[in-house]
This record gives structure tokens, sequence and C-alpha cells, in this order.
């Protein structure tokens, strides 16, 4: 009964449903022939379930006191134990205890050989290291936890920490592949229907499409985010979901919207540390707010909330830097610029400031260097942040840069290359999707219209600026009015924009363009517009069939500038004065043209403008294209160090990583691979991966071994024979080598060709030519060949049995798979991997490895790899009863006669792995966290049976780092 109860508890917990486990797992509980290990077991499950409800005091009651004194209960449920008492005290905050914990119950599932504990323990480290920041080890646990989590078919934990993955890679700005982690994170959320899983990673997505300012997709995926979380019932994970909504709301205008949500974000009650750090970034959100529509007092009470929220611990510490910075911009907006430096100042100085928070803060310091005025200075530091910024990431970072450039230059009388700097940093702004960033790139305009006294500009412009800021309640538009109430009821005959002498200041506008295409669309129209004096500008493609694909468009809208398009390219601009157009290159889609139409015939000088700059657009549309130029990756190949390449392929030891590191570098290429390695190492698996992390993967893997054939035989079934060739062949057929065209052939014991055949061999290689028995003329094949030997070829060269050309020829990229004995980490996921396989294929559920036969398993020296041990796996689980345990009894005689001997040898290899003062440091260790456990944490009582004074123990602990939190004064 209570094992009934406690598998339905599990397939709940599975989904996210917390409240459905606690009720299961409570009724199992109270079963009455339940052990010690049963019943830590359930505790555990049944904390977890509690933690999903954000319950932290109930999860704690359930889980009962730390497992101090408890070593006679399973490693494995002591490291559960540990891991959830690591897991309570990081969500209240503690997280340098829960490391602790968490590094305790590693250590105890490692001992226990539990793959799928090892999972979860690694998974939980990553966690806490990257709440600290600590990125490298974060990638360490997350890559362990993959391979272990995979073995166990622990989906749903593997999912999340696909999640995890892609958060750490969208903090190293690497958006595509922490995308293409998310996307696989989503595919396991859907495959076991875990809703708040799959809310979680939603969420996570749209934070990275932010970040590549895909806003409209952005929006979406929080939205949907929200809408899973609500359903899953999970506190935190709604209150972050809102918060990221907010946040998205913000970013691209609807402060309305952004308010609410933000709002609604605070009404979600957690005592989880996560909520708190989410409450601290909703009050950062709101104080954006508060600051675009100029209310100060509430900017500055929402930043004093978001440093409670975050608090002073190490984890929030980076999101400290985030108020820090916000801060000193509403000091500048409040017009004080001293105390915007002196805040600014504090952040520069800082030597553990993020980049980003520290750029930032030099482009606000900048910005205040021009309030008061030191204009001297504001130049000399941004031509310093100008190295430290790429346009090529599309960021509103950029788009800054870009206008305070601008007000240098205009501050500096050069009206011309102000005026472009401001409308490109409007096309910027424009592209993110960020309005209220865009409406102050139009007050720019505006005033520097205004102060040409080129009316109608600064009219258009300020007007374009005022409807942004009303529409968002934004202070600027009082300062918009402002300006535009000054301007004359006549136009002074001044003019801003471009003149003769401006040639050189549109080409360097659109080389910064050429950044990115849909930069370089947008600004190459407004340019062409502006140097022709036209009034109407486009950027078309011509598709098949005289359609036309609409690029980019100005002073017109689309079906304006479609019309204007056809007109175009059926006329001819030399008899129609009314337009010119030029070709600026080929899209994928058809040719590719500019086109604008003017009010007067084009001048000499303006039509050379207009070619020169056509022919600047030509070759930036060509700089695009050369850095989106990159070889072609076979999809999910970006985040396969966390995907196992084939089922069954793990990665868990340095060796193996190698090999599959080896095999990822050669995706893309053709190249004849030769895979070298005792019998059983998996090299069929690996000229698999091969194959299938190639660009032949929907075509045909073939293998083909060379033992089982005669010389004749052999040369038949490879290049085939035609009829009547030898006695027999009374039909044409076809030899491997022309089956598998397209695909791969897999030569495996190639050592073992006969000498007759591989000449044959050897010529198909060279030329890509086979002969078939019995045919007088050489047919052309396309295949890949990828061998494999178990044989020492090197000597079989020596010794005559293996051409030496040959050999040369098949070892292009030489691939050693270790045996298993050199790669023992791998050998509790393989046993588990093949526990998995043996009972579905036996239909015998539940059958589980004793800590007895784990440990067996550990120390043998597998002669026949991993091949022996899935046959052992197999045998054992047909032997055992469903649902029961393989004892060492009933494992095969070798691996019990051998045990004891192989302890020894294995314990020695092990040994010589390491040097001696990191054993004894180990020995110390572990001697002193027993002595800890024996003795309650009492410090005196331990240094007593450890024959050390108390100070001395004091010393070790700290030369150690073994956590004060395990020890009793």
């Amino acid at each position: 009964m209570a094992n009934d109860l406690y598998a339905t508890a599990l397939q709940a917990l599975e989904h996210g449903h917390g409240a459905e486990a606690v009720d299961f797992l409570s009724r199992a509980l109270k079963a009455h022939d339940l052990d010690r290990d049963d019943k830590a077991q359930i505790r555990c499950a049944l904390a977890e379930a509690w933690l999903l409800q954000d319950d932290l005091q109930q999860a704690a009651a359930a889980l009962g006191p730390e497992p101090v004194g408890r070593d006679r209960l399973n490693p494995a449920r002591l490291s559960d134990l540990w891991r959830m008492h690591g897991r309570i005290a990081v969500a209240g905050g503690e997280a340098s205890r829960g490391i602790a914990f968490l590094s305790r119950a590693l250590r105890l599932a490692e001992r226990a050989h539990d793959s799928r504990a090892i999972g979860l323990a690694h998974y939980e480290l990553g966690i806490c290291y990257r709440q600290v920041g600590d990125t490298a080890i974060v990638r360490e646990h997350i890559t362990s936890a993959a391979s272990a989590l995979h073995a166990a078919g622990d989906r749903r934990h593997l999912a999340m920490v696909h999640s995890l993955s892609g958060i750490a890679l969208a903090q190293e700005g690497r958006l595509d592949e922490a995308m293409s982690a998310l996307r696989q994170a989503e595919r396991l959320a859907v495959m076991v229907e875990a809703g708040d899983v799959l809310g979680t990673v939603c969420g996570n997505q749209a934070n990275v499409a932010l970040m590549q300012h895909r806003h409209e997709q952005a929006l979406g995926l929080a939205e949907r985010s929200v809408e899973l979380q609500e359903q899953a019932g999970t506190p935190h994970g709604l209150g972050i979901a809102l918060a990221s909504l907010g946040q998205i709301c913000v970013r691209l205008g609807n402060l309305k919207r952004a308010e609410a949500v933000l709002h609604r974000a605070l009404d979600v009650r957690s005592p989880l540390q996560f909520m708190r750090e989410t409450t601290g970034a909703v009050y950062d959100s709101l104080a954006q707010i508060y600051l675009i529509r100029g209310e100060h007092d509430e900017v500055s009470r929402s930043l004093e909330r978001a440093r409670q929220a975050y608090g002073e611990t190490r984890a929030s510490g980076w999101y400290q830097w985030s108020v820090r910075v916000l801060d000193a911009r509403a000091a500048l907006r409040r017009g004080d610029p001293a105390r915007a430096l002196s805040l600014c100042g504090e952040v520069l100085d800082a030597p553990d400031a993020p980049a980003a928070y520290a750029l930032h803060a030099e482009l606000t310091a900048i910005e205040a260097l021009l309030a008061v005025p030191r204009n001297a200075e504001a130049q000399t530091r941004l031509d310093a942040v100008a190295t430290r910024i790429q346009p090529g990431a599309m960021s509103g970072t950029w788009g800054e840069f870009l206008r305070l450039r601008g007000r240098l230059h205009a501050a500096a009388s050069r009206p011309t290359e102000a005026y472009h700097d401001f409308g490109q940093s409007v096309s910027v702004f424009e592209l993110l999707g960020e309005r209220y960033q865009a409406a102050l790139g139009y007050l720019e305009l505006g005033r520097l219209a205004a102060a040409a006294g080129a009316r109608s500009r600064a009219t258009r412009y300020l007007a374009d600026a005022r409807r942004l800021l009303e529409a968002l309640g934004a202070a600027e538009t009082a300062e918009a009015d402002a300006v535009l109430s000054e301007l004359g009821t006549a136009a002074t005959g001044g003019y801003v924009g471009v003149d003769v002498d401006g040639d050189d200041a549109l080409v360097r506008r659109l080389v910064d363009a050429s950044a990115m295409p849909a930069l370089l669309e947008r600004e190459g129209a407004t340019t062409l517009l502006e140097a022709c004096d036209g009034t109407a500008a486009a950027l078309i493609v011509e598709l098949p069939g005289g359609r036309i694909r609409v690029l980019s468009a100005a002073g017109c809208d689309a079906d304006g500038a479609r019309t204007l398009g056809a007109a175009a390219l059926r006329g001819n601009s030399a008899a129609d004065p009314g337009f010119a157009v030029e070709p600026v290159g080929r899209d994928a889609d058809g040719g590719r043209h500019a086109v604008v139409a003017v009010p007067r015939p084009l001048s000499q000088a303006a039509r050379q403008r207009f070619r020169t700059l056509c022919a600047v657009l030509r070759q930036g549309f060509e700089l695009c294209q050369a850095r989106e130029r990159t070889p072609e990756l076979p999809a999910g190949a970006i985040e396969r160090q966390l995907e196992p390449l084939l089922p069954g392929f793990v990665c868990a030891s340095a060796a193996m990583q190698r090999v599959a590191d080896q095999i990822q570098r050669m995706q893309g290429n053709d190249l004849t691979v030769l895979i070298t390695g005792e019998s059983g190492t998996g090299k069929d698996l690996v000229a698999r991966a091969i194959h299938a992390g190639s660009l032949r993967r929907a075509s045909m893997f073939l293998p083909y071994n060379c033992t089982s054939a005669t010389r004749e035989l052999a040369d038949s079934q490879l290049f085939g024979h035609r009829r009547g060739s030898f006695t027999g062949a009374h039909a044409d057929q076809l030899g491997v080598m022309q089956t598998a065209v397209g695909g791969t052939l897999f030569l495996d014991e190639v050592g073992d060709l006969p000498i007759d055949v591989q000449p044959k061999l050897l010529r198909f290689l060279e030329q890509g030519e086979v002969l078939p028995v019995g045919e007088t003329r050489p047919q052309r094949v396309d295949v890949r060949v990828v061998a494999a030997t178990n044989a020492d070829l090197e000597q079989r060269v020596s010794a005559g049995k293996f051409r030496e050309d040959l050999f040369y020829r098949l070892s292009v990229i030489r691939i050693h798979v270790p045996p298993l004995r050199e790669r023992r980490e791998e050998i509790p996921h393989l046993s588990t991997f093949f526990l998995r396989e043996a009972c579905e294929r036996l239909g015998k559920p539940g059958v589980q490895l004793s800590p007895e036969t784990l440990d067996i398993f550990d120390t043998f020296a597998w002669p026949g790899n991993v091949r022996q041990l899935r046959n052992e796996v197999q045998r054992a689980v047909a032997l055992a009863p469903a649902g029961g345990v393989v004892t060492a009894d009933i494992l095969s005689p070798s691996l019990g006669a051998g045990a004891g001997v192989d302890t020894v040898v294995a314990s020695r290899g092990r040994a010589r792995k390491t040097t001696l003062a990191a054993a004894v440091e180990k020995l110390e260790r572990e001697m002193i966290e027993n002595a800890l456990e024996r003795n309650g944490g009492n410090i005196s009582a331990s240094a007593r049976s450890l024959g050390l004074t108390r100070r001395g123990l004091y010393l070790k602990m700290e030369r150690l780092q073994i956590g004060p939190d395990l020890a009793v004064v």
C-alpha cells in the first residue's frame, strides 16, 4: 500500500503537483511496515512537495532534524536528506550553509553510486554557485548533472538543468546558445507534462528574447509563463513570471500595464529567498517607471525598498549594481549632476562591478559631465568608452552612446554630425522597441533643428517626440512643449541636415549602421531620402513574378514604398526624372534596389551622391552577410555538451569528454575517421555519434564487420559484383559501398580486412571510385568511411598484414576510446542506464541494484569493458524478481571471485592519480567530518576523539574550509 502511494506521489511530483503529492505521501508515511530507509525516502519527497508550494516551515517539519549521527542509513537516502536540508537552507537565504549540506549530499551520493542523487546534488550546487556569481563552477556542476540525470532517466530535472544552462549562457552573452538550451528544456518539460518547469523555461526564454531584441516574442513568452505559473500554483514562480512581464512592458513603453503587473507581483507572498530577490527586481522596475514620469519621491522610495529586499547577502550583490546605477540616473534627472558623478564613480571604482553596469555608469557619468558642463572631459571619456561598445550587439547602450556623441557634436558646432548621430540613435531605439529612448532622440533632433532655425523639421521632430512622451506620461513632455512654443511662426531659412560638406558624415552613418542588417535597411532609406532631398525613399527586393518585398521606407508607408518600387522597376529613371533607382546587391530572395522619389530632377552632383551612397549600402550589406555566414551545424549542436550524442553515450569522465569534443569538432566535414580501442569499449556507438553529428545524418549508417569474410566474399560484399563474374553470381549485386551512397559506411575491425582487398579500399578512399567484381569500368560513389579496430595496426603494418599507405589514409583523424577501467566514474551512470534499459526490455519494472553490487561493479577490472557491464546488468535483471534487488549472490562468478583482488588494484590505480598532499587532505577532511557527525557537532568531543586540541581542530577546519555550521561550540 505504501509503495503504491509513494509511486503515485512521485508521478504527481514529476508533473509539479505539490498539493496532490502531499496527500499521498502523508498517507504513505502512516504505514506500519516502513523501515528507516523507507521513512527517510518518503520524508524527502514530502519536503519536496511542500517546497513546490513555497512552504518552508512545513518542508522543514516533514524533513526533521539534520541527519547527524545516522550513519546506518543507506548512503543514497542519507544523501537525499542532506540535499533537501541544503535546498531548504538555500531557499531561506543561507547560501553558504546550503552549499555545505549539498556538498555532503554529493559525497554520499557518489559513495552510494546513485546516478539520480549525484545529478540532483550537482544541479542544486549549480543553482547555489550561480547565485554567488561563480560561473565556471556552475558550468562544471551543470555538465555533471546532465550526464547523471540522463543515465537515471529523470527528464523533469534534466529540463531544469538545461534551463539553468540557458541562464548561465545568457549571462555570458551567448544568447543563441542560451535559447538552444532553453528549447531543449522546453521539449523535456512538455514530454513529462511538468507545467511549473515549462512556465519557468518560458520565463527564461522571454528574458533571452528580450536580450535579443525580439520584443513581441518576449512579450508572448512572458504572458505564457504567467499563465502556466498560475495553473501550477507555485507562488515564487508566479512572482518571477509577473516581474519579467512587467520589465518587458517597461522596455516596450507600456507603462500602465507594467505598473499594474508589477504591483500584482508584489501581492504574491513567498518566504523563499528567490522571491525576496524578485521583490527587489520589481521595485527596481517601478523605479524606472517613476523616473520616466519624473516622480522623484517615488523613485527614491522604490529604490530604498529594492535595497531592503535585496539585502546585503552575497547572493543578492549582483542585483545591487542595478539599484546604484539607477540611483545615479535619478540624481541626474533631479538636476544634481554632482551626486550623479559621485555615485557613478563608486560603481566604476568597485573592482567587482559587472561590466554591463560599469558601462551604464560610465555613460551616465558622461551625461552628468555634459550637464555641468565639462565637455572636454566628457569627450575624452566618450572616446575611451567607444572601444567597449559593440554596435553589432544592437543594444540600447549603442543608441545611448550615439545620442551622447550627438550632443557633443552639437556643443562643438558640428550640426551635421550631430544630426546623423541623433537620427541613428532614434533608428536603434525604434528597432529595439524602446519608445521612451526613441522619444529622447526625437527631442534632441527637434532641439538641433530649432537652434538652426529649421522650423519645419523642428516641428516634425518635436511633434514625434511629444506624441511618444505624452503617451508614456513622461516628464519630458513639458520640455517638448516649451521648445515648440519658442519656435517662430515663420521659417527663418535656416537648415539642418545634409549639405555638400556632409557626405563624409553620411558615409560614416551608413558604415556605423552596417553593424546589423535591420539597422542598415532603416538607416539606408532615411539617409537616401535626406541626401536627395526627396519625398519618399525605399529599399526593396524584386521577387520572382514581379512581386516586391519592402525592406524599409522613409517618407511613406509600406504600401507607398511598394507602389514606388514597382513604378521605378518598370520605368526608366533617365527618362522619368521623378525618381532615382540603383541596384544595391542581392538579397537571398532576389535583387535589392534603392529607390528615391524626388520633387524635381536630381542635379549631376546629387545623382553622383546617390550612387556613392548606394555603393556604400551595397558594401554594408555584403559585410553583414559575411558576418552571418557561419559553418552549417546540425540542429541542436550548440548545446550538445549537455545532451548525450546518442542514448547511452555517457560522458561523465574527462577521457570520454575528450572523445565527445573530438566528435563535435568534426561536425560539418566528411573526413575519414579511425576509431581505436579495446573490444567492448563502445567504438560502434562513437561511429554512430559521428554519423549523427554529420551532414549525412539523414542518410544511411551501414556497419560492416571485416572479420567474418574471406577474400572473395569481402571483395563482393564491399564493392559488389556483376552477374556471371564467378560461380554462383546469378545476378548483379550492389556492394555495401553502393548501398550506403550518401551516408556513412562503418568498417568494424578493419585490421582484419584481407590483404588482397585492401588496395581496392585504398583506391576508393583516394579516388571515390569502386570496381565491382566482373566490372571493367570504375563507378563513382559518395560515401563517408569510418573505421574501427581493436588491433595494433602499426604492429600489423610492420608484420606485413596491413598496408602502410592504407593505414595512413584511414588515420586522417584518430579517436581512441579508453577502456572502462580508466573511466570508472562512469560505471554508476552506465549501470543505471543499462538497468533501465533491461527493465523495459524484460518487462521487470522496479528492479534495483544493491549498494554491494554497485561496489563490486566499481572495483571490478571489466576486461570486456562496457559490453561486459551491459551483459552483466541484463543477466542480473533476468535473474532478479520484478521489483526486487540485484544482490551480489546472483552476479556472475567471475565478478564475485575477483572482487577482492580488483578492489586493491582499483584503489591502487586511483591512488596513483593523486598527490600525497591531496590524499592526506582528503583523509583529514573525512575524519574531521565523521568525528563532528558522531559527536553531534561538539568541538571539544570531536577534538578529543581525534587527539587534537580545540584550537588545533579549529585551525584544520579553517584550512580545509569545513563549514562552521557543522560544529556546535
